[in-house]
C-alpha cells in the first residue's frame, strides 16, 4: 500500500538532512566543500573552490561502522530569497549556524536563526575561521550560545579552509539532528508525497524538481499531481545528487533527490508545492513568491524586443519568482515591467540577460507596489507615472528593520531618522553589541540606506 513503503538498503534512522545557514562570506561554501572532500562524495583531483554552488548535494559516510546518508541542501544567503530558503529549512530536520569568528553575529545570522526556530530545526552551532586567532573567538563563542541557548562548550570551533574541526562538526550534526522518523509531517496515512524545494530546466527532461520525499516512494514511470497547480504528470527519471544527478531506481521516503517531471510550462510547477501519486494533502507552508520591488526593462536596440521577451521567458524556466509583462514607454518604445523579491533578485536577472542571452537593457530605478484607493476602491499601482493626484488614501509596504552595532555607533545610526521614515527604535543587548529593530517604509529601503550605515560605521 501506497504511503507504508519498506526501506532498502538504507534505514530510515540512518538519514540526515540539514542545511548550513550563514550570513554572506561567513565560509558556508568553503565548509561544504571540506564536506563533500571529508565524505569521499568529490575526489580530491576533481575538487574546485565552492564545489557546492553548482547545485545541492547528497553523500554517504561510513562513521563507527556504521553508514548514514547526509543529505546537504544548500540554500540562499541573501533576505530576497526568503521563501526559498524557508522551503529548504521545511525539507530538512537540523541546521548548521555558522558564525565568523572575524565578524561575529550579522544581521542574516539573527534572520537565517529564526527562521530555522520557527521551522523546528535542531540547530547545531559553529564558529569558523579559529585558524586566524581572532582575539574575540570567546566572546563570540559565547554570543552565540546565548543565541541558540546551549553551553558554550556545545559550539563547534572550526576552520572550514584547513579542515579542522571540520570532521567533530560533522560527527555532531549525526549526533544531534534527528533522523526523518522523528519528523512531524512524516507517517500520517497521507498517501505518497514530496516537498518540491528548488527547481532547474532541462531541454530533454523538462523542469526537474528537487524533492524532500515525505511519504510513500517515487519511481520512473508513475502517474504524480502537482497539488498546488493541479497538474498531472509522468515521472521521467529519478535520482540523487553526488553530487551531480545520478539516475535511481526509486525514491524512498526520507531521501532528498529529484525527480524530472517532463512539463515545460513553468507555471505549472511551483516551489513549495507537493507531488503527490494519488490522493493526499499539500504539505504545510506553501504560498506563491509574491514580487514587491517592479522594473521596467527595455532594449537598448529596439530591434531586440522580441529576442528580450525570449529571454526573460528562458530566466522564468529557471527563476519561478519572476513575473514580467508587456509595457509600452513614449520615450524608450516596448519593454517589459518585471516584478522581484528584492532589489538583488533584479541585479541578478538584469546580469543574466546580458550574460546569458547577449541582450543590453536600460531598466528604470526599483519601485515599490502602493494600494491606492480610487473612487472607494483599492487597486495596487506599481509605476509612478501611474500614481493618480485624485486618490482617497495610499498604503504602502512597511519592513521591520534590524541593525547590528557597536554601541560607539548609536547617535550616528539614530540621526538617520532624520533622513529615513523609521519608527520608533527598539533597542536589545547582544554580546558587547546592540541590536536597533524598527519599522521602514520599503521604498525607503531600497533607495541608500545601506550605503549610509556602511559609510557613517
Amino acid at each position: 500500500m501506497r504511503g507504508f513503503s519498506c526501506y532498502s538498503y538504507r534505514h530510515m534512522k540512518e538519514i540526515r538532512n540539514f542545511v548550513i545557514i550563514a550570513h554572506i562570506d561567513h565560509g558556508k561554501s568553503t565548509l561544504a566543500d571540506r564536506l563533500l572532500e571529508l565524505t569521499g562524495t568529490v575526489e580530491q583531483r576533481v575538487m574546485k573552490e565552492q564545489y557546492l554552488d553548482q547545485l545541492e548535494s547528497e553523500r554517504e559516510r561510513g562513521m563507527d561502522g556504521t553508514e548514514y546518508l547526509l543529505n546537504l541542501i544548500d540554500t540562499p544567503g541573501h533576505s530576497d530569497f526568503g521563501y526559498e530558503v524557508s522551503r529548504a529549512l521545511a525539507a530538512v530536520e537540523g541546521a548548521i549556524l555558522l558564525v565568523d569568528a572575524t565578524q561575529g553575529i550579522q544581521a542574516q545570522t539573527l534572520a537565517n536563526f529564526e527562521n530555522a526556530r520557527k521551522a523546528g530545526l535542531t540547530i547545531v552551532g559553529a564558529v569558523n575561521k579559529i585558524d586566524m586567532n581572532p582575539p574575540q573567538l570567546e566572546e563570540i563563542v559565547n554570543e552565540l550560545a546565548d543565541l541558540i541557548g546551549c553551553e558554550p562548550e556545545e559550539i563547534s570551533r572550526i576552520s572550514a579552509r584547513s579542515g579542522l574541526g571540520v570532521e567533530e562538526l560533522l560527527q555532531t550534526v549525526i549526533k544531534k539532528i534527528p533522523p526523518h522518523s522523528e519528523n512531524k509531517l512524516a507517517h500520517h496515512g497521507h498517501g505518497t508525497r514530496a516537498l518540491i524545494f528548488d527547481s532547474l530546466y532541462d531541454d530533454h527532461k523538462g523542469i526537474i524538481a528537487f524533492v524532500r520525499v515525505f511519504d510513500g516512494s517515487f519511481t520512473e514511470g508513475e502517474s504524480v499531481v502537482f497539488t498546488a497547480t493541479d497538474t498531472h504528470a509522468k515521472i521521467k527519471e529519478v535520482g540523487y545528487f553526488f553530487p551531480r544527478m545520478k539516475v535511481a531506481t526509486k525514491l524512498e521516503q526520507g531521501e532528498i533527490g529529484y525527480i524530472a517531471t517532463g512539463i515545460k510550462n513553468p507555471d505549472q510547477l511551483k516551489i513549495g508545492d507537493t507531488i503527490r501519486i494519488g490522493e493526499g494533502d499539500l504539505l504545510p507552508g506553501y504560498k506563491e513568491p509574491q514580487p514587491v520591488v517592479f522594473v521596467s526593462f527595455y532594449p537598448e536596440d529596439p530591434t531586440e524586443y522580441d529576442n528580450l521577451k525570449q529571454a526573460l521567458g528562458k530566466l522564468r524556466l529557471t527563476d519561478s519568482a519572476l513575473s514580467f509583462e508587456p509595457e509600452t514607454s513614449e520615450v524608450l518604445g516596448r519593454g517589459f515591467k518585471g516584478g522581484f523579491l528584492g532589489r538583488l533578485h533584479f541585479e541578478i536577472a538584469a546580469e543574466r540577460l546580458g550574460k546569458e542571452f547577449g541582450i543590453e537593457t536600460v531598466h528604470s530605478f526599483p519601485s515599490v507596489e502602493y494600494r491606492v484607493k480610487i473612487k472607494g476602491e483599492w487597486q495596487l499601482i506599481h509605476n509612478p507615472k501611474d500614481f493618480p493626484d485624485d486618490n482617497e488614501g495610499v498604503e504602502e509596504p512597511i519592513a521591520m528593520v534590524e541593525i547590528i552595532t557597536p554601541p560607539k555607533y548609536m547617535g550616528s545610526i539614530l540621526s538617520l531618522a532624520e533622513v529615513f521614515r523609521f519608527g520608533t527604535f527598539d533597542t536589545k543587548t547582544l554580546g558587547s553589541r546592540l541590536v536597533l529593530t524598527a519599522t521602514l517604509p520599503l521604498a525607503d529601503l531600497m533607495s541608500d540606506l545601506d550605503d549610509r550605515l556602511k559609510s557613517m560605521t
